[in-house]
């Protein structure tokens, strides 16, 4: 952004050594106002050399009496001065170190915190160029506490001396916020905005489910994330950050069921609430339990609770790679090697081509998640001639520290031949791709996961180690198996239209889930719709003989209730007698064409596909990003934490920035700054051809 950039450097350009050394950011004492009808320049009248008063006054109200009344000190850079300075110096040192000080905002105390946001006006077109619209500079701190949200960096980012000498160099009359105003004001957006998200959640009308997330940050406090999941009316899919939680200490089950249920209570969805997606550890298992047990001691609808499929699925190939990660740490201590040198990376290139062994893009992924430890097998595996070539050529750089031996090279291709590395690869990048990932697509994988390890343990020329570690993957898989083998699983897994009951695993293809499912669909979503049409019906107080129904009407109502019972069934059974659809089918668009078809088993759908496969998207899982997400979640101080990743959470799902129920325009403050910037800058080549 360019704030006054030409009257910056002619301050830079003219500036005296000494002035120079002076250039450090002094934090105001007092906290600049930003209220509603924030401060607009005050123009300085014109005055001529023989008004000394008029001069006195314009000059010294940019410069504050030091308590002891001995010297003045200069509101926009601090530098001080006796009292008995006269007054044209005050002026030359204004001229000087400050052009256009006559056209910066005044310098007002106020309360740290603002009670209302900026309000951006535009100029009029009549305004001349002479009052050309000028910049209020805290608007700036308005658009770098965005940045601080967006960036999740800590509000004591902006104590950094250089980031205020970097603003100071384009124009001294910047002031940004100190550390701790921005940390308040934080806090109050958050507030505001979780008014939002509260009011987003009364008009759902579907249940909602919720994903847990957890991480522990650089002081040792341990957090959990709360993201609640539903469909609407339109067939559109919503997700949004409930909570950051911090967890207190022992941080066990019964900690987090309690910030959990909290969670819930506060945005009034606890009766709501129809699955809960953790990260598979033993602490997120007791405290879904123990919401489980709660939410049915208080008979509101059946609640379930699943473990996230990327997870476990991470889980089983680190199992699978156990024996050979210290072969992985090598080689990709050769790839960071090889991305950052180009004399390196074009010898790489060069005898990868000439000995044929692929195209290669560089950078090559060098992460420790999967995606990263799959690169460094295949550059083994692939591109293994290319490889030691490199390493022999540079052998006084690398000191043949990265050398690999036979054995080595033959146990990574072992892993990569029976284990079918590529197999799982391709797995993990299309549940990274896939934008329906539904419960049942993960299923569907999973199963595919299981049948490979099964052919594994089961191959008669594999090494014992390696069997071993297919074992340890096979018991993974199992536990997976157990723990989503219920008939909500199952529900959530038919609905999909393109895996109905015909991709379902084995193991929870039950014939007994069926009958199951048919009761659910019956006693949870054709009652409602029973009662609302008795309601806007018969009434027992239009009739006669005190109110009483006749057994007339009885029997009347029992055969509704079993004509709507059996439409469900028919429903559910025409459904499922249907052939799937291609794979390639957007699942919601699906429902929203045939809602009509299958009005009550559509209202089930909603429902049920709103259940996440997994607790985080599976690209932070898998994929270098994820390290990104989590390097800045882990730096993140206490006491900003909950505020920041939740603004930047909310802004990045379309919500507005907000505080205390005012919306901050931020489109309007990015137009006035470019405005005024290339007013800015017109104004100074004007001036420099009137010169010349």
């Amino acid at each position: 952004m360019d704030w006054n950039v030409n009257n910056a450097f002619k301050t830079y350009k003219e500036m005296e050594p000494k002035a120079m050394m002076d250039m450090t950011l002094v934090p105001h004492p007092d906290p600049i106002d930003i209220g509603l009808g924030s401060s607009s320049s005050d123009k300085a009248n014109t005055v001529t050399p023989k008004r000394k008063k008029t001069m006195t006054s314009v000059y010294l109200k940019y410069f504050e009496t030091a308590p002891d009344s001995k010297t003045r000190k200069c509101k926009f850079c601090g530098q001080s001065y006796s009292i008995a300075t006269a007054t044209g110096n005050l002026g030359r040192h204004l001229a000087n170190r400050h052009p256009g000080y006559d056209k910066s905002a005044d310098i007002v105390t106020t309360s740290s915190v603002p009670q209302t946001p900026p309000v951006v006006v535009k100029p009029s077109q009549s305004q001349s160029k002479a009052q050309a619209p000028q910049l209020d500079y805290d608007h700036l701190n308005w658009l770098v506490l965005k940045w601080l949200a967006l960036s999740s960096l800590p509000p004591s980012t902006v104590d950094e001396r250089w980031l205020g000498n970097s603003f100071k160099f384009l124009n001294p009359a910047i002031q940004l916020w100190p550390a701790e105003k921005y940390k308040a004001i934080l806090h109050e957006v958050f507030r505001s905005m979780r008014g939002d998200v509260k009011t987003s959640l009364e008009h759902i009308q579907s249940k909602v489910s919720v994903t847990l997330g957890f991480w522990s940050s650089y002081q040792n406090i341990f957090y959990m994330s709360v993201t609640g999941q539903w469909i609407d009316e339109h067939w559109s899919s919503h997700s949004l950050l409930l909570d950051i939680c911090r967890i207190p200490y022992p941080s066990g089950g019964s900690e987090i069921f309690s910030s959990l249920l909290k969670v819930l209570k506060i945005y009034a969805i606890e009766d709501r609430v129809l699955c809960c997606t953790h990260d598979n550890s033993q602490n997120a298992i007791h405290a879904c339990h123990a919401l489980k047990e709660y939410l049915d001691g208080q008979k509101v609808l059946p609640f379930c609770y699943i473990p996230c499929a990327a997870q476990t699925l991470n889980g089983i190939i680190d199992e699978g790679l156990a024996t050979i990660k210290p072969i992985i740490s090598k080689v990709r201590e050769f790839t960071q090697e090889l991305n950052g040198s180009v004399e390196l990376s074009d010898d790489f290139i060069q005898l990868t081509t000439a000995y044929q062994e692929g195209n290669w893009k560089l950078p090559i992924d060098a992460s420790s998640r999967w995606s990263g430890n799959y690169q460094m097998v295949n550059v083994l595996c692939k591109a293994g001639k290319s490889l030691d070539s490199v390493i022999r050529n540079t052998e006084n750089c690398l000191e043949n520290r990265m050398m690999l031996t036979s054995a080595e090279k033959n146990a990574v291709t072992i892993v990569h031949s029976y284990l079918d590395l590529d197999s799982f690869h391709k797995t993990t990048q299309d549940m990274c791709t896939n934008k329906d990932l539904t419960v049942g697509l993960a299923l569907l994988f999973m199963d595919n996961i299981s049948e490979m390890i099964t052919t594994c343990q089961k191959s008669c020329h594999n090494p014992d180690w390696l069997r071993t570690c297919a074992e340890s993957m096979a018991q993974k898989a199992r536990s997976y198996n157990t723990q989503v083998c219920n008939v909500f699983t199952y529900i959530t897994a038919i609905l999909d239209p393109r895996i109905k009951t015909e991709y379902i695993p084995e193991t929870l293809n039950l014939d007994s889930y069926i009958d199951e499912a048919r009761t659910h669909f019956i006693r949870n979503y054709s009652s409602s719709h029973f009662t609302s049409s008795m309601t806007s019906g018969y009434r027992p107080q239009d009739k006669g003989g005190g109110g009483n129904i006749s057994f007339a009407e009885e029997i009347a109502r029992r055969k509704r209730r079993g004509s709507m019972s059996n439409n469900v069934v028919d429903e559910l059974t025409q459904y499922l007698s249907e052939s799937i659809v291609p794979m390639q089918t957007d699942v919601l668009d699906w429902w929203k064409v045939n809602s009509g078809r299958y009005p009550r088993l559509s209202n089930m759908a909603r429902d049920f596909l709103a259940v996440q496969a997994t607790s985080a998207a599976p690209e932070e899982i898998f994929c270098g990003k994820g390290e990104e997400i989590d390097k800045q979640k882990y730096c993140m101080p206490q006491d900003s934490t909950q505020s920041v990743l939740c603004i930047r959470s909310w802004i990045e799902a379309g919500m507005k920035l907000k505080f205390k129920s005012n919306e901050i325009d931020y489109e309007r403050l990015m137009e006035l700054a470019t405005t005024v910037a290339a007013d800015n800058s017109a104004g100074s080549l004007d001036k420099n051809q009137h010169t010349r």
